[in-house]
């Protein structure tokens, strides 16, 4: 099984790693990341970087593309990338994002009429993408899934990985890599966070 997952300069650190903790694990699977070119890819902070070792020119097909988000934003109006999403997800079984990476996709028209979902402060920009904002932690429509934020990644790569194998293999690999969520505070949306944190973290990104 082909698992292909894009990163590009500036895409945010879990949305790439924690889906392929979890997608690595799965028998068979054979999971390279992919850039415009190949080499290092530096994260949204420019202090981590990634290996890409496939540039889009060495990547014709997939079984499973999954774009990453991040700083996507530059990267929407890079043609050469949009034709290379088009062409790869006419050739997948999955096409998924993560975070903002579902804005690529948008980008590229492959959310159109689909329901989608994103980081929670980028949701209203699906419907100029002719994509449906849904509100939930990962979303299907059709062999398209996409994520919330960030580390939403990793719940819908367990869902993905229930519905390509069995939901004892989800399992199995949740508790292998010992993912049981107990954060000391529950701020993890806007409507548990409140508005003084919702507008601090808006205040952030706009900065």
């Amino acid at each position: 099984m082909q698992i292909r997952i894009f990163v590009f300069q500036g895409f945010t650190a879990l949305d790439a790693v924690g889906p392929y903790e979890v997608l690595s694990r799965l028998p068979g699977a054979d999971v390279r990341f992919v850039s415009q070119q190949p080499g290092e890819i530096r994260t949204d902070t420019g202090r981590l970087g990634l290996t890409a070792d496939l540039g889009m020119a060495d990547v014709s097909s997939a079984d499973i593309l999954l774009v990453a988000g991040g700083n996507q934003l530059p990267h929407e109006s890079d043609e050469a990338l949009m034709d290379w999403l088009r062409q790869i997800h006419a050739t997948t079984t999955v096409t998924a994002s993560v975070c903002t990476g579902a804005l690529l996709l948008g980008a590229a028209g492959i959310l159109q009429g689909k329901q989608a979902t994103t980081y929670w402060a980028r949701l209203n920009r699906l419907t100029d993408m002719g994509a449906t904002p849904v509100e939930q932690r990962w979303v299907r429509d059709g062999k398209v899934w996409c994520a919330a934020g960030v580390s939403a990644g990793i719940d819908m790569a367990l869902a993905l990985t229930a519905e390509l194998t069995a939901p004892q293999v989800a399992q199995a690999l949740q508790l292998g890599i010992e993912y049981d969520p107990a954060p000391p505070f529950d701020a993890g949306s806007p409507a548990k966070a409140g508005e003084a944190i919702t507008q601090l973290v808006r205040a952030s990104l706009e900065g």
